[in-house]
């Protein structure tokens, strides 16, 4: 799918080995897809987005150590996915004369609240029956709310990683993933 273009060593390997920057890239390339997809919408956009990020990782922190560049990626491929979205916003305004979307990262009193249910997401996806309906309520939810969501539960980062790769106070994380999951827990409960 994506080329693999970003060998550190020219010999031919079988398989990549996970400790090498090859390996790594090889092993989140379908994930960064599917996230950026979700984002977009468009599947060319979505793999450019997904190219530029491994190509980042590559050029500016292939010589970090590789428990370093899950992070490290996932933050750039999120700020790939909002200069996206900041393009698409400044293209819509000023050739459709649509109005900028509403900042969905101010912080308001949901901060405060704790989920006392503290349903697991992994669960909620478990219990849904058909998973395109699971993938047209992620493909619907706030970019933010997504991004959390998606790094939250999919990529298994904890409130401080996803704030650093999303660039935001772990606040705004809580509040984006408190939403994405009551969102989930709603839509899912509808089609049960």
């Amino acid at each position: 799918m994506l080329e693999s273009s970003f060998a550190m060593s020219t010999k031919p390997t079988s398989e990549p080995s996970p400790l090498t920057l090859e390996g790594f890239l090889a092993s989140v390339e379908r994930r960064a897809y599917r996230t950026a997809l979700l984002s977009t919408r468009k599947p060319a956009d979505a793999l450019d987005i997904v190219q530029d990020a491994m190509t980042q990782l590559v050029q500016h922190y292939r010589e970090h150590q590789s428990c370093e560049w899950p992070l490290l990626f996932q933050r750039i491929l999120q700020h790939r996915i909002m200069d996206w979205h900041r393009h698409e916003t400044r293209h819509k305004k000023w050739f459709w004369q649509t109005s900028a979307l509403l900042d969905d990262d101010a912080e308001d009193e949901i901060n405060q609240v704790v989920d006392e249910r503290a349903e697991n997401p992994a669960e909620i996806l478990a219990r849904a029956s058909d998973i395109s309906c699971v993938i047209k309520v992620l493909e619907n939810l706030p970019l933010r709310q997504r991004q959390a969501f998606m790094l939250r539960a999919w990529e298994g980062f904890d409130v401080r990683e996803t704030a650093a790769s999303m660039g935001c106070s772990e606040g705004s994380v809580k509040t984006h993933y408190f939403r994405a999951v009551q969102v989930l827990r709603e839509q899912l409960s509808k089609n049960e």
